[in-house]
C-alpha cells in the first residue's frame, strides 16, 4: 500500500499557527499528544461523507473518530440532513422557540428510560454544568463525588487543581474515589455526612491515555441504592456513550436509572445539540435556574435530533453497533496475534479503547497508529473510537488489512 504525504495540511498548519492559537486546539490540535508523531496526521479536511473524510491533500481516510462522536450514522446522511434543510427553509434561531423543541423533546421522553423532561443546550459541557448546578440548588449542598479518571468536560469545576486558570476555589468542594469500589463511595459518603449534592460519572471509564473499564456486576445498582439512601443526586454522563449502548440510555443498558442523565454527541448527527434529562422530582428545580445561550433554541438542530434518534431507532442502532465492533476487534486481535504482538481492545464494541502492549512507553504503539493512518485508516494514539452506521464490512476488512501491514512494518523493522 502507498502511504500519504501531507504537503498542503502542513503549509496550512503554518498558516493557522499566525492566527489560530496552537494552529489546531483541542483534542484535534498536535498539542494533545493524541496525534503522535504529528507527521503521519492531517491536520485539515476538505470533505466527508459516509464513514470517510478527505484531507486537504485528497486523501481518504475510514474514519473511527467520528468527528469525536457525533458522526453516528454517517457524515451528511440523508434523512438527518433532509429535515434540518426543510426545516431551515421555514424558521432557524429566532425569537419564540419552534415547537420543534416540543417535539424533540416528547421523542426523548419517550426514549429514555429515565428522563420524565428535557432541557436542551449545545454541548456536552453545557449540560453536565447544568446537571451540577440543578443537583446542588435541589439539595442546598455543595461537594461533588468524581470517579477518578473521569472528563466532564472543561469547565473549571470538573478540572484539577493543576490545570492553568484553575483556582483552588474551583474545586475545593470535589471528592475523588476510584472506579468499581463500592467500599470508598461509603468511605467518602460518612466523611462528609450530609454535604454532598451528586455522585457525576460515566456509564463505563472511558478515559484518555488508558484502558477502558467496565462496570462490575451490581456495581451501578449498589451505587443506586446508596446514593437514594442519602439523598445524593446521581447523575450519568452519556456525552459519548449515549445512544451508542442503548437507545433507552446506558443507565438502561447497565441495569439501573439515573436522576440526571447527560446527552450530546449522537443526539443529532453532527447538528449542534446538546440535552440533560431527567427525573420529575428535580424538575421544579430545573425550571428555576437561569441557563441559557444565544443559540440554544434554534429549531434546526432539534429537527435534526428528531431524524437522528428516529433513525437510530429504525435501524437498532445499538445492535448493529455491537455487531460490527466486535467484527472488527476479532480482525485486529487476529493480525496483531499472527504478528506477534499483543494489541490490547477494552471498552464496549461500540466505542472501545486500543493499546499496543508490547512496550509500556507507549511509543511501539504511537509507531503502529501512525502506519494505520499513512495508509488510510483513521485510528488516534491515546482516546477511544467509535462505529457509525455508515461502516461498512468491507470498510472493516480493509481497516484489518491496513493494520495487518502496519504490524508487519514494525515486525520487519524492530526485527520481532
Amino acid at each position: 500500500m502507498n502511504t500519504y504525504t501531507y504537503e498542503k495540511n502542513n503549509e496550512a498548519f503554518l498558516r493557522a499557527q499566525k492566527v489560530i492559537p496552537g494552529g489546531i486546539y483541542g483534542h484535534l490540535g498536535p498539542a494533545e499528544g493524541c496525534h503522535i508523531p504529528s507527521s503521519a496526521f492531517p491536520k485539515f479536511g476538505e470533505k466527508a461523507e459516509g464513514t470517510y473524510f478527505w484531507d486537504i491533500d485528497g486523501n481518504r481516510f475510514i474514519d473511527y473518530m467520528c468527528a469525536y462522536g457525533p458522526n453516528v450514522l454517517g457524515y451528511g446522511d440523508p434523512d438527518v440532513n433532509a429535515a434540518a434543510f426543510e426545516q431551515s427553509k421555514i424558521a432557524d434561531c429566532t425569537t419564540a422557540p419552534s415547537l420543534k423543541m416540543v417535539e424533540f423533546a416528547e421523542l426523548l421522553v419517550d426514549t429514555v428510560k429515565s428522563a420524565d423532561w428535557t432541557f436542551f443546550a449545545k454541548n456536552g459541557g453545557d449540560t453536565t454544568t447544568l446537571a451540577i448546578m440543578t443537583a446542588r440548588a435541589h439539595t442546598h449542598k455543595k461537594k461533588i463525588i468524581f470517579l477518578k479518571g473521569f472528563y466532564h468536560g472543561v469547565a473549571p469545576w470538573t478540572q484539577k487543581i493543576d490545570y492553568p486558570g484553575v483556582l483552588p476555589e474551583d474545586v475545593a468542594n470535589n471528592l475523588y474515589i476510584p472506579f468499581n469500589d463500592i467500599a470508598a463511595l461509603e468511605r467518602v459518603i460518612k466523611e462528609n455526612k450530609n454535604e454532598i449534592a451528586a455522585l457525576i460519572g460515566t456509564p463505563y471509564m472511558h478515559g484518555n491515555f488508558v484502558d477502558s473499564v467496565l462496570p462490575a456486576d451490581g456495581y451501578w445498582q449498589q451505587v443506586r441504592e446508596i446514593c437514594t439512601k442519602h439523598g445524593i443526586v446521581l447523575i450519568i454522563d452519556d456525552v459519548r456513550c449515549g445512544f451508542r449502548l442503548d437507545l433507552a440510555g446506558s443507565d438502561a443498558h447497565y441495569g439501573f436509572e439515573a436522576d440526571l442523565i447527560c446527552f450530546c454527541k449522537a443526539l443529532a448527527n453532527g447538528w449542534n445539540v446538546s440535552a440533560l434529562c431527567g427525573k420529575e422530582f428535580i424538575k421544579s428545580t430545573i425550571s428555576g435556574l437561569t441557563y441559557t445561550g444565544s443559540y440554544w433554541l434554534s429549531a434546526v438542530p432539534f429537527a435534526a435530533g428528531v431524524a437522528c434518534i428516529n433513525k437510530l431507532k429504525a435501524i437498532d442502532a445499538p445492535g448493529e453497533f455491537r455487531e460490527k465492533g466486535e467484527k472488527l476487534r476479532e480482525g485486529l486481535l487476529e493480525v496483531s496475534s499472527n504478528n506477534g504482538f499483543h494489541l490490547v481492545w477494552s471498552g464496549e464494541p461500540a466505542l472501545f479503547y486500543l493499546r499496543l502492549a508490547d512496550d509500556d512507553s507507549l511509543m511501539l504503539h504511537q509507531e503502529w497508529i501512525a502506519e494505520c493512518v499513512k495508509r488510510g485508516v483513521f485510528f488516534t494514539n491515546h482516546h477511544n473510537h467509535f462505529i457509525n452506521h455508515s461502516l461498512s464490512y468491507e470498510d472493516i476488512q480493509f481497516t484489518v488489512d491496513v493494520a495487518d501491514e502496519a504490524f508487519k512494518v514494525l515486525k520487519k523493522k524492530y526485527n520481532r
